[in-house]
């Protein structure tokens, strides 16, 4: 009889102490999302691409020790997705532009990993809202029926836009694969119904995606892509350089228009902090703008 009531104690202790750890677990990853924000203040690029590769191995350390914790899901998620725009699509171009193509390659692959492994982190945090992401996107009208029967908060416009991002960035650095290609109607309705419940998001990113998106070849929406560029600064009030540095090399270089091209991409240069709670990406839009201005880019834009 003691030795039965020793066990059941020692099972409840433990079972107390399980429930502990469980809590203090989801409550650091908890903080970690919220805290998360203060890497945007940062301009440093040598200080934040260490602090993103750091900031990704605890992610994927939180969601190993709570793998059904969806704010561990979503920083890994934007994590990856973002790994893969600022750092490896950032060592491509420098790669690109010294003229060594092997080295653009390797890059090119490590961008293409870092946005499969958004996508799949993402849409494991969308199954937390929603199942059947598989038999939806069978066309688009059966995924944009989807998405607007099970999506529709403000926590649910952060998701769909990260996954919609990462899943339009992975066709862009993937577009001789035509199953990519093939899909990309999944990422625009993402971008869409994100842009729809929650349009202000993370600085109107969406409709600045979207933007880029029309314009993805001289004979795509231009006018529609115009249209939602305009919108983009005016609403961000130009603070946000990322939307003048796509205006220009999305929209100016498709349509051949060099003036507004020069236009955009010398405003994001002379651009003096315009907002220092978007220190990170607006330097990054200068770091790319720099590029943008070498003669081998303007001439791939016809120019």
């Amino acid at each position: 009889m003691r030795t039965r009531t020793l066990l059941a104690a020692a099972v409840l202790l433990l079972s107390q102490s399980s429930c502990i750890k469980a809590m203090l677990t989801n409550g650091q990853i908890s903080a970690t999302r919220q805290a998360s924000s203060a890497m945007d203040t940062v301009g440093d690029f040598e200080m934040a691409r260490s602090s993103v590769a750091a900031g990704l191995s605890q992610f994927e350390g939180m969601h190993r020790l709570a793998p059904d914790n969806t704010d561990a899901l979503f920083l890994l998620t934007k994590g990856w997705a973002g790994y893969g725009f600022a750092i490896a699509e950032d060592d491509m171009d420098t790669a690109q532009d010294k003229g060594d193509d092997d080295l653009a390659s390797y890059h090119k692959r490590r961008a293409r990993m870092a946005y499969e492994r958004a996508v799949f982190y993402g849409l494991e945090l969308l199954r937390h809202t929603a199942d059947g992401f598989d038999a939806a996107k069978k066309n688009e009208d059966t995924f944009k029926k989807w998405l607007d029967e099970n999506f529709s908060s403000k926590d649910d416009a952060e998701n769909l836009f990260w996954v919609g991002y990462a899943w339009l960035s992975r066709v862009n650095v993937g577009k001789e694969d035509p199953a990519l290609v093939g899909e990309l109607f999944v990422a625009v309705a993402m971008l869409e119904k994100s842009n729809q419940i929650e349009p202000e998001y993370n600085h109107f990113a969406a409709e600045t995606a979207l933007a880029a998106y029309h314009a993805r070849t001289a004979m795509s929406e231009m006018d529609q892509s115009q249209k939602l560029f305009e919108d983009a600064l005016q609403k961000t009030q130009r603070k946000t350089l990322v939307v003048q540095l796509n205006y220009a090399t999305r929209y100016a270089c498709n349509k051949g228009d060099r003036a507004l091209y020069e236009k955009l991409i010398n405003e994001v240069l002379t651009a003096d902090d315009p907002d220092p709670q978007q220190r990170f990406t607006n330097m990054l839009a200068k770091r790319r703008a720099r590029r943008a201005l070498l003669k081998s880019r303007m001439e791939d834009c016809g120019f």
